[in-house]
C-alpha cells in the first residue's frame, strides 16, 4: 500500500507527501483511520488542513504551506469539495476538485470510484469478468436486477416480495426496503413508483447471513454476519491480504449488517499449521535511531485547537473565581449590605460578557433575588454562550479533537470537568447558593490540576507553546476588565473592594506578605499589573507570550518582527512605562480618566488584534495571500 500510494504522486523527484483525509473523530471508524496514518507514516488531516493554492493542494503547518502529492481519501467523495460538489459541505477542501483534474495531486480512491459500488453495477458483474477478464467469477454475485432495462424490470415486478429494494446509484438518504415487509398496496404504489424512473432502482435477491456467537449482557447470543476482505494492488497483480474484517449486526433480525446501523466487529483470522512470521513496517529495536528534540512539524488545525483549549479552560477558571467572589458578596449572609462594592464586580462580569446589562446601585439592593438568579444561569445555563457550562462543553469538544495529542490523565481530568454542573442539575433539593459556590469551587480545583498536567507533562515543542499562549491571552482580558471595573468605581480605593480585587486575582496571601496594611489602589494595581514575579498580573503574561513568540516560525518577510509581535511590543512596552502610583495622586471618583484606566482599555483593545494576527499566520495562512478566506480560527463568543 505504501509504494502503490507512493508511486501515484505527480511529482517524481523527492520522497512524496501522502495524507489521509479523514471526516474526522465523530467518524465511526475514525481509530482506524488514525491507527492506519499512524502506522504507515501519513498525516491524518481534516478538510480544513489543506488549503488550494494555484490548484495545487497544501498543508496548513506553522512553518507555513506545504505542498500534499497523494491524499488517501475516507470522506464520501461527494462532500470533498463545496465548490463544486455538496455546498453545505464542512468536510472538504475547496478548490480539490480543480487541482486534481489540473494532475497536480492524485487521490485514492479516486473521486466517482464509488460508482463501482453501485448495486446497478453488480448486475452486469459476471458479463464484464467474461468480457474483459476472459473467465467466469470466482465466487457467484448476488443476483441483481437492474431496472433500466425492460426484461429485468418486468422480472422484478412480478418477485417484488422475495427482493431487496435498492437505490441503483449510491444514494445518501435513501433507505433500502425488502418487498417482503411490504403490504399488497404499498409494493403496486412502489411498482408505479419505479415505473417512473426505473433507471434509479436495482433489486438484489435477499442473502442469508450466516451467524456467529456475540458475547452480550453476560451471555452469549447469535447474530448475522458478514465478512469482508481485502486486496491491495501491486505491479504483478492484486494481493489478497491474509486475514478480515467479520462485521457483525446489530441483532439476530436485524435486515443489514452495517456499522452505521449499530453493528460491531470481529476479528478473522486465518489458521496455520506453524508459526506465522510477525510482520511489521517499524523499524526493528537494532536499528539505528536518529535521535531527535522535536516531532514533525505541528499542522495548523493541531495548534488552533490548542490555542482555543488554552482559552477556554482559563476562561472557565477565571470566570469561575470572578462568580465565586460576586456570590460570596450578595449571599444571605451579608444581606446585601456590600451592594456599592458588588456593583464593581457585577460591571466585569457584564465586560466579559458574562451577564447582560445589570440595575444602579439605587435599585441593585431590591433586586437581590434577579441578580442570584442570573448569576447561577451565568454557571449552569447551557445556552448562556459565556457560562462556565458553555466553557465546559469547549473544552470537553475540544479534548475530543485532541484526544490522540494529550495525555490519559489530562483526559480524565477533562471529561470529569462538567460532573460537578451534572450533579447540581440532577439534585432533587439544592440550597442554589451554598451548592452553587461548591461547584465553582470544584470547578476551578479541577482546572488548576488540567493545568498543572500540562505545564509539568508536556513537552514545550509547538503545541504546548500554542496551549500557553492562548491561556495568556485569556487571563489578560480578564484581569484588563477586573481592574478597569474597579477604577470606574466611585469606591475604587475602598479596602474591601480592593480585597475583592485581590482575591479574584488570586493574590490576597502576596500582597498581605509584601505590605503589612490594608490594600491599597496603587498597590494593588502595581501587584496585578506590573510585578513580573506574579503569574496572575498583566506584565507575568506579556513576558510569557514574548517567549513563546521567540521560539515560534516565521515566514522570511517578516525577518524583524511580524504582525503579532508588533502588536505585542507596542503593548508590552507601554505597560512597563505605566506609573500606578498615579492613581494615588488624583482627586477621588477621577480614577477611571487616569493614563492607567487609558491603558487597561487598550490592553483590552489589543487582544481580539493580537488573536487575528496569530490566526492569519499560523492558522489561516492568510498573510502571503489575501484572496485566500480559508480561517480555523474557533468562533468567538460575542463577549469579545
Amino acid at each position: 500500500m505504501q509504494l502503490s500510494l507512493a508511486a501515484l504522486a505527480p511529482r517524481p523527484a523527492g520522497e512524496p507527501r501522502v495524507v489521509l483525509l479523514t471526516p474526522g473523530p465523530y467518524n465511526e471508524t475514525y481509530f482506524e483511520q488514525a491507527y492506519l496514518a499512524r502506522y504507515l507514516g501519513y498525516t491524518l488531516v481534516e478538510g480544513e488542513d489543506l488549503t488550494v493554492r494555484d490548484d495545487r493542494v497544501y498543508l496548513k503547518t506553522l512553518s507555513g504551506l506545504e505542498p500534499v502529492d497523494v491524499i488517501l481519501r475516507r470522506v464520501d467523495d461527494d462532500f470533498c469539495d463545496p465548490l463544486e460538489l455538496r455546498n453545505d459541505s464542512m468536510l472538504g477542501v475547496p478548490g480539490l476538485v480543480r487541482a486534481v483534474r489540473a494532475g497536480n495531486v492524485t487521490m485514492a480512491n479516486a473521486l466517482g470510484s464509488g460508482l463501482a459500488e453501485a448495486p446497478a453495477m453488480m448486475a452486469f458483474l459476471p458479463g464484464l469478468s467474461r468480457k474483459l477478464l476472459g473467465e467466469n467469477l470466482l465466487m457467484p454475485s448476488v443476483a441483481t436486477w437492474w431496472c433500466g432495462q425492460e426484461t429485468p424490470r418486468r422480472q422484478v415486478e412480478q418477485r417484488i416480495g422475495h427482493l431487496v429494494i435498492k437505490s441503483a446509484f449510491r444514494v445518501r438518504g435513501r433507505e433500502v426496503h425488502f418487498g417482503e415487509d411490504l403490504s399488497a398496496a404499498e409494493r403496486a404504489a412502489f411498482i408505479e413508483r419505479m415505473r417512473f424512473a426505473p433507471d434509479r432502482w436495482a433489486f438484489q435477491e435477499k442473502m442469508t447471513f450466516s451467524t456467529a456467537p456475540t458475547w452480550e449482557d453476560g451471555h452469549l447470543v447469535q447474530k448475522p454476519i458478514s465478512v469482508r476482505v481485502y486486496l491491495v494492488a501491486t505491479e504483478d497483480g492484486y494481493m489478497v491480504m491474509p486475514g478480515a474484517l467479520t462485521r457483525v449486526a446489530a441483532s439476530l433480525n436485524s435486515p443489514q449488517v452495517s456499522m452505521q446501523k449499530g453493528g460491531s466487529s470481529k476479528d478473522t483470522w486465518v489458521l496455520s499449521e506453524g508459526p506465522v512470521e510477525n510482520v511489521t513496517l517499524l523499524s526493528s529495536t537494532r536499528t539505528p535511531v536518529e535521535l531527535r528534540r522535536v516531532g514533525h512539524n505541528l499542522g495548523s488545525r493541531v495548534a488552533n485547537h490548542l490555542y482555543w483549549l488554552g482559552r477556554y479552560a482559563e476562561r472557565a477558571e477565571s470566570s469561575a473565581r470572578l462568580l465565586r467572589s460576586t456570590l460570596l458578596r450578595c449571599s444571605p449572609e451579608s444581606g446585601m449590605s456590600e451592594t456599592p462594592l458588588l456593583l464593581p464586580l457585577l460591571e466585569a462580569l457584564k465586560g466579559l460578557g458574562v451577564l447582560e446589562d445589570l440595575p444602579d446601585a439605587a435599585v441593585l439592593a431590591a433586586q437581590q433575588e434577579q441578580i442570584e438568579a442570573r448569576l447561577l444561569e451565568a454557571i449552569f445555563d447551557a445556552d448562556h454562550p459565556a457560562s462556565i457550562r458553555s466553557s465546559v462543553t469547549h473544552i470537553q469538544r475540544i479534548g475530543i479533537l485532541l484526544r490522540d495529542r494529550i495525555s490519559v490523565d489530562t483526559w480524565r481530568v477533562i471529561s470529569q470537568l462538567s460532573d460537578a454542573l451534572d450533579a447540581y442539575d440532577n439534585a432533587p433539593s439544592i440550597t442554589p447558593m451554598s451548592d452553587a459556590l461548591n461547584v465553582l469551587t470544584r470547578i476551578i480545583l479541577e482546572l488548576a490540576s488540567f493545568h498543572g498536567l500540562a505545564k509539568e507533562n508536556m513537552t514545550r515543542a509547538q503545541g504546548w507553546m500554542f496551549l500557553d499562549i492562548g491561556h495568556r491571552i485569556e487571563r489578560t482580558v480578564y484581569i484588563c476588565e477586573l481592574l478597569l471595573a474597579g477604577l470606574r468605581s466611585a469606591d475604587a480605593e475602598n479596602p474591601s473592594l480592593l480585597e475583592a480585587i485581590l482575591e479574584v486575582g488570586d493574590s490576597t496571601i502576596t500582597y498581605r506578605n509584601r505590605y503589612s496594611l490594608l490594600p491599597q489602589l496603587a498597590a494593588v494595581y502595581d501587584l496585578l499589573m506590573l510585578d513580573e514575579l506574579n503569574p496572575r498580573g498583566l506584565r507575568f503574561q506579556f513576558e510569557r507570550i514574548s517567549q513563546q513568540f521567540e521560539h515560534l516560525p516565521r515566514e522570511q518577510s517578516y525577518a524583524a518582527l511580524t504582525p503579532a509581535m508588533r502588536v505585542l511590543l507596542e503593548n508590552s512596552t507601554n505597560l512597563q512605562l505605566c506609573d500606578p502610583t498615579e492613581l494615588a495622586r488624583v482627586e477621588p471618583g477621577m480614577w477611571s480618566q487616569t493614563q492607567v484606566a487609558k491603558l487597561l482599555r487598550q490592553l483590552i483593545d489589543a487582544m481580539p488584534a493580537l488573536n487575528d494576527a496569530l490566526t492569519a499566520a499560523y492558522f489561516a495562512h492568510s498573510i502571503s495571500s489575501s484572496s485566500d478566506s480559508d480561517s480555523a480560527a474557533e468562533p468567538t463568543p460575542p463577549s469579545r
